[in-house]
């Protein structure tokens, strides 16, 4: 099989995710749930475990707060560069029948922010705080998930955002 012809099989794959995965959306209980999932990936929840580490972890959660608010920062500067630069148009403008079923925070797909920051985050504070793996690492797929339920990434766009937030991890663990 010559490249572009797996590449044109691997893009046909990810449209018929994409399509199931939308059609999820169209539940109004399930639209209910990945909106509130996802809004709360949008930083609340992030913002609230790195609060609470203090009182986890004692003293030590406040230097594990900090390197999570570092580590946060600079998942977010990567994020935006690579969106600038690779600028690919989300599901809900591409491909016939994904419905747009919340707004996106910005206009480009590749990679999620919203997965590459759970990922990233939840990783640290799993790393310092085994116990709270029972939670985020349920949350952390919910929230990936929920971003190709709602028609704002591809699969790909959501592993790339994974993938991410665990190397940038790594170096702050």
């Amino acid at each position: 099989m010559s490249v572009s012809a797996l590449i044109l099989r691997l893009d046909q794959a990810e449209r018929r995710v994409c399509l199931f995965a939308n059609a999820i959306s169209r539940r109004a209980v399930c639209r209910g749930l990945f909106q509130k999932v996802s809004r709360l990936g949008d930083g609340i929840f992030w913002y609230s475990l790195i609060a609470s580490m203090p009182l986890i972890l004692g003293e030590a959660g406040w230097m594990v707060g900090a390197c999570m608010v570092i580590a946060g920062t600079c998942g977010l500067i990567i994020y935006k560069v690579i969106k600038r630069t690779l600028v690919r148009e989300r599901p809900f403008i591409g491909l016939i029948g994904i419905e747009c079923a919340m707004p996106p925070l910005d206009r480009y797909s590749l990679p999620s922010g919203h997965t590459l920051h759970a990922v990233l985050l939840s990783t640290i504070a799993i790393n310092y705080a085994p116990v709270l793996a029972f939670l985020l690492v349920p949350f952390t797929l919910m929230v990936a998930v929920s971003r190709v339920v709602l028609g704002l990434h591809y699969p790909t766009d959501v592993i790339a955002g994974a993938v991410l937030g665990a190397a940038i991890a790594q170096v702050f663990i």
